[in-house]
């Protein structure tokens, strides 16, 4: 998570500060971000920009729906 609480992957495991894991399934990353749980993992008390997570969420299912990798 960066200075102004925007949600990144950090899939490398190389950011600094606190970190939230999350299987590998859209499965999983749907439910953490429907139930807001990453707020909770990552004790913000504020608003959570998960605006990136959910936009490479959407393209990743039209790619699955395109046939595409």
């Amino acid at each position: 998570m960066s200075q102004n609480d925007t949600l990144v992957i950090d899939e490398r495991a190389v950011l600094p500060g606190r970190g939230a894991w999350v299987h590998p399934t859209q499965e999983c990353m749907d439910a953490a971000l429907r139930r807001r749980a990453f707020g909770r993992a990552l004790r913000v008390s504020g608003h959570l920009d998960t605006q990136t997570i959910e936009k490479q969420r959407l393209n990743s299912y039209g790619n699955k729906v395109n046939g595409s990798k």
